[in-house]
């Protein structure tokens, strides 16, 4: 799936956001995200140290550090997910599942 992502970042967006991001953890609203200690992709209860904070939408692919974009995640989810829109994360999910040398009716 990933040879067809073509991630073209503004370094600048970047830079801005995660510097956002890091002002967004210290916030009383993220600490109680984590006190959940619940990953937001898995739904295992990792408790909050072992969580990260994960955009939906990747900064690198155009996300903001804001509430509605950030969630906490486990590292093993995070790392999975990496620079995907919510929308590839299924594809690539059903692709994984999908039978080798099978095609779907349509």
């Amino acid at each position: 799936m990933s040879e067809w992502i073509d991630i073209q970042k503004d370094e600048r967006h970047v830079a801005r956001e995660r510097e956002k991001a890091r002002a967004l953890r210290k916030s009383v609203w993220w600490k109680q995200q984590l006190q959940k200690g619940v990953c937001h992709y898995c739904g295992r209860k990792v408790g909050e140290k072992a969580l990260t904070l994960d955009h939906v939408v990747p900064v690198a692919r155009g996300g903001t550090s804001t509430k509605g974009n950030v969630v906490p995640a486990c590292k093993a989810c995070n790392s999975a997910k990496k620079y995907l829109t919510p929308a590839e994360r299924i594809l690539a999910e059903l692709e994984q599942s999908e039978p080798q040398g099978e095609e779907t009716e349509q």
